[in-house]
């Protein structure tokens, strides 16, 4: 290869890389050659169960349509009209506001629709803040459209966001900051009032800077929470909020690709930018969101999760036994299917590696924003995690 058959900015990003999707392929390579069931992979959040009963009968009506020409063409880039009305209605009672069609749009999964939204709203060198520890991703959907993603530490108490801290990061030419809760990796549900804490911060910073600030909370996750712990709506709390998730965690539809945004009515220019979304949508080559994945969407809007959170967890349960019981420090999660230990030793990519010899993957913390942690994704078979107890063990004692 030689040195300008790519540029710059992607030989960096190759560099810097998913370590997630890294210690995924170091578990092909250790399935091969010690087999599928010697080897315990927590690296993915991979959704391992079964769409809900609601997603065969939406895909069996759709094939009853099939026949019908143009069911599977082009629609609106923003999605099909019905989709998007049922979607702002069923949002607009998760959060607690009013909200029509022309508020949400839908694409590619949460990471096409955030794509869309960095794509309208950042100029050249623009910057975004994102409380560590985040999804790594979250560097790329920024720089991919010449922002640039700064970072400030949570508390570390409970992996909250620090107000303080945040409010210190903005400067003029800050645009977005991010949050995620349920925090994937953490696990941490934000609470209410660190959120209005927040709201409160880019209000008096978008006055003080004369510059809109967004606040865009990132959602996959806000089904899946424990011990009665709920997930408080955000975009209520600041005109200028957005929300983005999919239906890739809830429902087992991850690799159908179907997300969404919405954006609070009451936000400055709030037409302008949902125009400028739907085009992002177009341009960027997602043309609009697929068809059978809305179908899927319409079919399991509001069918109950119980079940999902049940099984997620009966097993952060029994993984929090087996750490618990090898000498592992950490905070149960909250929410999502994620546990972050403390990286025995403290340095957090040579303990997965060490982890790896045992045949135990995770994921190090330091493609997370946060050093001296690693992230076990538990959306695996009960099995993987019984059969884990002496791995986890075994690379605990070099430390103790």
């Amino acid at each position: 290869m030689s040195s300008d058959s790519i540029s710059a900015a992607m030989r960096q990003n190759l560099s810097q890389g998913s370590m997630i999707r890294r210690m995924f392929e170091a578990g092909i390579e250790l399935k091969k050659k010690y087999g599928n069931d010697a080897v315990c992979d927590f690296s993915l959040g991979n959704p391992d169960l079964a769409p809900p009963v609601q997603a065969a009968q939406a895909m069996q009506s759709l094939a009853d349509k099939l026949s019908i020409p143009g069911i599977l063409g082009y629609m609106p880039n923003a999605g099909f009209a019905w989709a998007r009305e049922q979607l702002a209605s069923w949002l607009s009672t998760q959060q607690d506001m009013h909200l029509e069609a022309r508020h949400v749009m839908l694409g590619c999964g949460a990471a096409g629709v955030m794509n869309a939204f960095f794509h309208t709203v950042l100029e050249p060198g623009d910057e975004v803040i994102a409380v560590a520890p985040f999804f790594g991703e979250y560097r790329f959907y920024v720089s991919n459209h010449g922002g640039v993603l700064k970072t400030v530490p949570c508390r570390l108490s409970d992996f909250a966001p620090d107000a303080a801290a945040i409010d210190k990061a903005i400067t003029t030419r800050t645009r977005a900051l991010i949050i995620n809760s349920p925090n994937n990796p953490s696990g941490a549900v934000y609470p209410a009032e660190v959120l209005r804490e927040i709201a409160s911060v880019l209000e008096h910073a978008s006055s003080r800077t004369g510059r809109t600030i967004y606040l865009v909370s990132d959602e996959p996750y806000r089904f899946l929470t424990y011990d009665g712990i709920t997930v408080p709506p955000a975009l209520p709390l600041y005109r200028n909020a957005v929300i983005t998730s999919s239906f890739a965690k809830n429902y087992g539809l991850a690799g159908e690709r179907v997300g969404y945004i919405a954006i609070n009515p009451g936000m400055d220019d709030a037409e302008a930018l949902m125009d400028g979304l739907i085009f992002s949508n177009r341009v960027l080559g997602f043309v609009n969101p697929p068809v059978v994945g809305q179908y899927l969407m319409s079919g399991c809007l509001g069918s109950s999760t119980e079940e999902a959170v049940s099984i997620y967890t009966r097993r952060r349960d029994r993984l929090a036994g087996i750490l618990a019981d090898a000498g592992y420090a950490f905070t149960p999660p909250q929410g999502t299917f994620y546990f972050f230990p403390k990286a025995p030793g403290g340095d957090d990519k040579a303990f997965t590696e060490h982890l790896a010899q045992f045949l135990v993957l995770g994921v190090p913390s330091s493609g997370f924003g946060m050093p001296g942690y690693f992230r076990l994704s538990f959306a695996v078979d009960d099995a993987v995690i019984e059969r884990s107890q002496e791995g986890f063990r075994k690379a605990i004692k070099k430390f103790q």
